[in-house]
Parts: structure tokens; C-alpha cells; sequence
């Protein structure tokens, strides 16, 4: 793992959250996308070297819209980069821990993803991204 790439914070309106974090850090978004695999729109903020990733949910059946629901808005995942994410799978695999992606999947933000359970990481979702 070679940095935090990004934090990523479920939010239910993602023109209100950009307007709330642009006030916060003072810049704005550079870029939107959205992710119809995981029904999904997303918004990046850049801090230094990492980045904050808003999430929306697009569909009441997506994994943010279901998390919202059961949590609130908030602190969804934490993401690392890595240069190689396939022997970070398998590295990690062989530490025991329970991954939800055993095979990586194209994400937001130019990006090859996968994710640990949170169950195998004290209650954090975690994400490894690689560059495409």
C-alpha cells in the first residue's frame, strides 16, 4: 500500500455536499462521474496529495442509498493506492482476511477497485484502487 488515495463519504444530495465541501476546503470539485455498475454518482475534491470522494446514491437498490438508509450520511470507505492490486488481493487473501472483491472491478476516478469486508478491518470498508 503506498498512500491514502481517497475517503469517501456517502451523501444523500450531491450538489449540497459540494457546495458544504467546497466551503470547507476552499476549492472545487475537479471532476464528476458516475459509476452505473454500482449505482452511483461521485464528486472528487484533491487535499494535497488525496482526495475526498462524495457519493450519491443513483438507485434505491445501490449500495450508498443502502448504507445511508441503515446509517446516515458519513464516512462510507477509506481508499490506498496500490501498484498492484491483484497481488494486494491475494496478499491479503493469505493474511485471513475477507474480501468482498476477490477479482478487481473498474471504478470512479480512472481506477481498477476492489474492497475488504469491513467485518475483517474493525468496521472500516476498505478500498484498494490502482490506476488503469
Amino acid at each position: 500500500m503506498k498512500k491514502i488515495e481517497h475517503i469517501g463519504i456517502a451523501v444523500k444530495d450531491l450538489e449540497a455536499a459540494n457546495a458544504t465541501y467546497k466551503a470547507v476546503l476552499g476549492s472545487e470539485h475537479y471532476k464528476t462521474e458516475t459509476v452505473e455498475s454500482e449505482g452511483v454518482s461521485t464528486s472528487f475534491f484533491k487535499i494535497g496529495e488525496s482526495k475526498i470522494e462524495l457519493l450519491a446514491a443513483t438507485n434505491p437498490e445501490s449500495p450508498i442509498a443502502k448504507f445511508i438508509e441503515k446509517r446516515g450520511e458519513g464516512i462510507h470507505h477509506m481508499a490506498f493506492a496500490v501498484d498492484d492490486i491483484k497481488a494486494e488481493i491475494a496478499r491479503l487473501e493469505k493474511e485471513g482476511f475477507k474480501l468482498i472483491n476477490t477479482e478487481p472491478k473498474a471504478g470512479a476516478d480512472n481506477k481498477l477497485v476492489a474492497f475488504m469486508h469491513p467485518k475483517s478491518s474493525h468496521g472500516v470498508l476498505v478500498e484498494l484502487c490502482q490506476e488503469k
